[in-house]
């Protein structure tokens, strides 16, 4: 039975992806306490990256919107694989997001609005966090987005 941030989701027309295989020695969430941290998670889409490139060239900065907010719901399947319920969490505390970037390409923030947009969207109050919105030279497999996130349980 699905709680209500899995009823949100579908509300939504979206629908919670399985967990996205490590593609190296790494767990994709773990859990310390009541916190949880997801690794870097691509944008990818049954197995595979729809898109690849640099943002500012080969791919448009809305593209790479639409891209973080895959990431998103990645990261939200990896905190569920260990929480074991998205309804038990309390707060997303930090978003961290990396865009590979043409040289030139100074629009990273508004590309990682597509993640936060999804957080606040599916979890209200309880998705507005702290972020960090980063330019980098190259991202895994060609990867044009990758987000991590840190939620915060109940304890329940």
């Amino acid at each position: 039975m699905a709680g209500a941030v899995e009823a949100r989701l579908a509300e939504l027309g979206l629908t919670l992806p399985g967990v996205v295989p490590p593609l190296a020695t790494y767990q994709p969430a773990v859990q310390s306490g009541v916190y949880v941290y997801t690794s870097g998670q691509l944008p990818m889409v049954e197995g595979k990256l729809p898109v690849t490139g640099k943002v500012g060239a080969e791919v448009t900065p809305d593209e790479a919107k639409e891209l973080s907010r895959t990431c998103a719901l990645n990261a939200l399947a990896a905190v569920k694989s260990v929480a074991g319920d998205l309804d038990r969490i309390k707060r997303v505390v930090k978003v961290v997001g990396f865009v590979a970037s043409a040289a030139d390409f100074t629009g990273q923030p508004a590309v990682i609005n597509g993640a936060s947009e999804l957080l606040g969207e599916v979890l209200g109050d309880k998705g507005v966090h702290a972020r960090s919105a980063v330019g980098v030279v190259v991202l895994p497999l060609d990867a044009p987005v990758e987000i991590e996130i840190q939620v915060e349980l109940d304890e329940a």
